[in-house]
């Protein structure tokens, strides 16, 4: 791991969900030495404290539960800290079609108030934690970072907006401020809205898989290992108002992917529930990530049929993690 340097006080925004909490177990695994790793999350249905069981009783690790939209909250936290790596989004695509004025609120409005916090007190460095799905969706080739933004979802018209937010922030006052954009990720601890963990934790319990149109959606996957690894990177090698494209380097149609679940569970395509598309469903995503392995020297480690394994075992035997979450609510269609 690229650690952070003796002494660095790392505030991890939305630290409680999949990937932050990922990251933040990560920092401190021994491989790095922070002098202090604050988690500032809502703790909303995404954000899990079981997530940071494994790191709960670190000396380093403190937990706040707050809002990134509460401006005392964030400014308290921001001035003893050097850096803020800012996970902290709604991040479902269906959700926001349902309803998108926390999308708004919490990936827009909140990302306004870290940066102002940050510009108050002279924070060394800001990460902000974007995805691919702010350019729209490609046909063909790879969105290098200058492309154009073109977000088809609330969702990613928000993370859009985040994005130009910190862009114009690092332009105006001259603020150290990266941006990676990362392709759809996988791994453990993954709330059970996204397509791998719904879909094995589905067949767990002898249900169907619902599967969005004709299945033919194309998404690069990327362990949530080596997306935390390219962020990593970013702080440690990136320059100061730059955008790093962090992908996994395996394009796979959901159809495909579904075809692995069900056939690593045992199961055939009769399990398969066809359901109507998404509105506006993006058809492919494809980042370029050269300039990342070029000036970063990032490189995807995880092997993903390995990995998707891995990952497939691991909600398998972990049905007391995720079934607590699933007994919150009826999960339905989710990508």
């Amino acid at each position: 791991m690229v650690a952070h340097g003796d002494g660095d006080r790392v505030l991890v925004t939305g630290g409680a969900g999949f990937i932050g909490s990922a990251y933040v177990r990560r920092l401190l695994d021994g491989a790095g030495d922070p002098a202090r790793v604050t988690v500032l999350d809502k703790l909303t249905y995404a954000g899990n404290p079981a997530n940071l069981d494994p790191v709960r009783d670190d000396p380093r690790f403190h937990f706040v539960r707050g809002d990134i939209i509460d401006p005392e909250t964030v400014d308290e936290l921001v001035a003893t800290h050097d850096t803020v790596v800012h996970f902290a989004a709604e991040s479902h695509v269906d959700r926001s079609i349902n309803s998108s004025a926390a999308f708004v609120s919490t990936n827009v409005v909140g990302t306004q108030v870290l940066l102002d916090a940050a510009l108050r007190h002279g924070t060394a460095r800001f990460l902000h934690v974007s995805t691919d799905e702010v350019y729209g969706s490609i046909d063909a080739g790879s969105w290098p970072e200058t492309d154009p933004l073109r977000p088809n979802s609330p969702y990613a018209a928000s993370k859009a907006s985040s994005d130009l937010l910190c862009l114009a922030y690092a332009r105006t006052h001259g603020m150290d401020i990266r941006i990676t954009r990362c392709s759809n990720n996988f791994g453990p601890y993954q709330y059970p809205e996204k397509i791998i963990p719904l879909f094995v934790t589905n067949l767990v319990l002898g249900r169907q898989v619902p599967l969005y149109g004709t299945g033919r959606n194309v998404r690069d996957w990327l362990h949530v290992e080596d997306h935390c690894r390219g962020i990593e990177l970013a702080l440690r090698h990136g320059r100061p108002g730059e955008v790093y494209n962090i992908g996994g380097g395996t394009e796979m149609s959901n159809r495909d992917l579904t075809g692995i679940i069900l056939d690593q569970l045992g199961h055939g395509p009769e399990r398969i529930e066809w359901v109507e598309d998404r509105k506006a469903h993006d058809l492919r995503y494809s980042v370029d990530w050269s300039k990342a392995a070029g000036e970063l020297g990032y490189r995807p480690r995880h092997d993903f049929a390995e990995a998707l394994r891995e990952t497939v075992e691991w909600y398998r035997a972990r049905r007391d993690w995720w079934a607590p979450l699933r007994g919150e609510q009826d999960l339905e269609v989710a990508r």
